[in-house]
């Protein structure tokens, strides 16, 4: 696999961060999660492909066993908020002053500096202050966050993600790591790009849920069927809007044109009550292999018996049942190989880890005798 040979040490913490390390294991990296002794293990269920290490890092001697692994890392990915790493004297200058080829991934909501740097947050928060907030919701409602999904795992998890690459790209030039500042709030904004920069051409001069792109146009947005389903609607080039009055059984010189923003209103209830007249499958039927762009809202249930996603099998199953989505994109020549095997237990690895990081086995005894680490093997079913 791509990543082949990279070893990730990745801090435990919530959603983001063990996204990240999902990610960078599922492509090939070597990636152990450092959790903290008693802890309960990946509470973001995205552990997919790691070992757990399980060290108390507030002790002096828990710190020195993570200096000494990382002095053969290639990553670290931790995701405190600032100054959290260098109170445990794990910070970049003492790492990096001790691997120089190291790179440094700090993951968190507000960033390494700034008012709000040492300030607690989650998903919400960072969508907030990113500005991105403002524009999602219905007219004349309160802003909405869309799940957790914007700022913890595309402006946070995967833009980090990104930076590490970035930077193991660039080691390959220079020999040398760097440090990664990877802000949630920076990174959902820096995703919203393409709303700055179109501000100019009017695609936002309206109040919230009343422009094209945010639930205002009768043409990009959801609608009830029959069956209390929804079908997606996004036919906004005219040869596809076209299209989408043909299958509603509408005829366009009975309308008013498409982009006459006043009568959007009154369309869109037209086109509500079109679609409630039929099922899902119905309008399935009706739409399926045009190009409409008009497609049905698939539940967790229905998406993994779709046609589409059955052929490219978009879905994997581990070997305890679980379906999740495949690891994207699809490389042609080293594609993801996601672990089909069940989540480490906390402490699952701790031994080997350290075995073949060279620590004898006089010194692992001790550190578990001291309580630094804990090891968790789990028991022969017999």
């Amino acid at each position: 696999m791509a990543l082949r040979g990279i070893l990730v040490f990745e801090l435990a913490g919530l959603a983001p961060g063990p996204f990240c390390g999902m990610v960078l294991a599922d492509f090939g990296a070597q990636v152990v999660r450092v959790d903290r002794p008693g802890a309960r293990g990946d509470v973001s269920f995205m552990a997919r492909g790691k070992r757990s290490l399980a060290v108390n890092l507030k002790r002096p001697d828990g710190a020195l066993v993570l200096r000494r692994l990382c002095a053969q890392a290639d990553v670290v990915l931790e995701p405190f908020r600032d100054g959290v790493m260098e109170k445990l004297q794990l910070g970049p200058e003492i790492l990096q002053r001790e691997n120089p080829k190291l790179i440094y991934a700090r993951l968190s909501g507000f960033g390494q500096s700034g008012r709000f740097c040492g300030v607690a947050g989650h998903d919400i928060n960072y969508l907030a202050l990113s500005g991105v907030l403002s524009k999602i919701g219905r007219s004349g409602e309160n802003p909405y966050a869309p799940l957790n999904l914007l700022a913890d795992f595309g402006g946070g998890g995967l833009i980090c993600t990104l930076g590490i690459l970035l930077a193991l790209f660039q080691r390959t030039r220079s020999g040398k790591g760097q440090v990664i500042d990877a802000s949630m709030v920076e990174g959902t904004a820096y995703l919203s790009s393409f709303l700055w920069k179109s501000q100019q051409v009017g695609l936002w001069e309206r109040p919230r849920g009343q422009n094209m792109l945010d639930g205002g146009a009768p043409f990009y947005t959801t609608y009830r069927t029959a069956d209390g389903g929804f079908m997606a609607v996004g036919a906004i080039e005219p040869q596809f809007y076209k299209l989408l009055i043909k299958g509603l059984g509408l005829k366009s010189d009975e309308l008013p044109n498409q982009m006459s923003v006043t009568d959007w209103p009154e369309m869109k209830r037209r086109f509500a009550e079109v679609f409630a007249k039929k099922t899902k499958e119905e309008w399935c039927q009706i739409f399926d292999g045009t190009d409409a762009c008009v497609t049905p809202v698939l539940t967790f249930e229905e998406v993994t018996q779709h046609d589409h996603n059955k052929e490219r099998g978009s879905f994997i199953t581990d070997e305890e049942q679980n379906v999740s989505p495949r690891p994207a994109p699809l490389l042609s020549d080293t594609p993801a190989l996601p672990s089909s095997k069940r989540d480490p237990f906390v402490g699952e690895h701790t031994e080997e880890i350290l075995q073949e990081f060279g620590f004898s086995q006089v010194e692992i005894n001790q550190l578990a005798s001291d309580k630094i680490i804990e090891i968790n093997k789990p028991q022969a079913n017999l």
